[in-house]
């Protein structure tokens, strides 16, 4: 056992830190969802892991994404991210893969490999891809939702995609899934506040993203938290 998980060790058991060892995960987007999300699987003790993100970091990110700093603006979140894990755990089997997912990419990425897909994307079609070719490959998949225009911790829940309410992103989500032959079976991270209109800014479009909601500081941490949890007990569990 190295020392950094004795604690890990207690309480997952032996098996339980074993398993995490052996598990292989997927996480597509690096932003505030997602850094946070790699950060808590990372330190849980997952011994293989793969990183997806294009971005490099700006200077509005700072508010609430783990890479970003003043220092670190203009660099790539993959970069940041990664030479984190690899500093939580220097035996992490880790890929880093800058790019932005186009839904070719998503199918080729996706295989049975992993152990469990991460989707922290935050527009709609690169999204979309990443939940069917997991569906499509029979990998297991979180999705996280709208994090942006809310306030309230309390109002964060997991659960099967077909039983999301209130967020908007989630019933575009659900639509887009149910024409595909997709009704259940994709775990959903959301939130049951409605999000704040009035917080709403329309962008150009750029890598399918039309617009965002105002985004506090541990919203999006909270939703990644959410995500890891749900993967991490799942790979004890198995």
């Amino acid at each position: 056992m190295a020392e950094w998980t004795e604690r890990a060790e207690l309480l997952f058991k032996k098996e339980g830190l074993e398993k995490l060892k052996n598990s292989n995960v997927l996480i597509v987007g690096m932003g505030g969802v997602g850094s946070f999300a790699a950060e808590f699987i990372a330190r849980a003790g997952v011994g293989k892991m793969t990183i997806v993100d294009g971005d490099t970091v700006d200077i509005t990110n700072i508010n609430r994404q783990l890479p970003a700093l003043h220092s670190t603006v203009g660099q790539p979140k993959v970069t940041i991210v990664g030479d984190r894990l690899m500093d939580i755990n220097p035996e992490l089997q880790l890929t880093r893969i800058q790019e932005f997912l186009s839904p070719e990419r998503a199918f080729e990425l996706v295989t049975p490999e992993f152990d469990y897909v991460l989707d922290c994307i935050d527009s709609i079609t690169p999204k979309l891809n990443l939940i069917l070719a997991a569906k499509r490959k029979k990998v297991k998949v979180i999705s996280n939702m709208g994090a942006g225009g809310k306030l309230l911790a309390s109002k964060v829940v997991v659960k099967d995609i077909s039983k999301t309410d209130v967020c908007p992103l989630a019933k575009v989500i659900r639509k887009r899934l149910k024409k595909e032959g997709i009704s259940t079976g994709v775990k959903a991270v959301f939130s049951t506040e409605k999000p704040d209109q009035s917080s709403l800014k329309m962008t150009d479009g750029t890598n399918f993203k039309k617009s965002f909601f105002g985004t506090n500081s541990w919203m999006p941490a909270l939703f990644g938290l959410h995500a890891a949890e749900t993967v991490v007990k799942h790979l004890i569990k198995n």
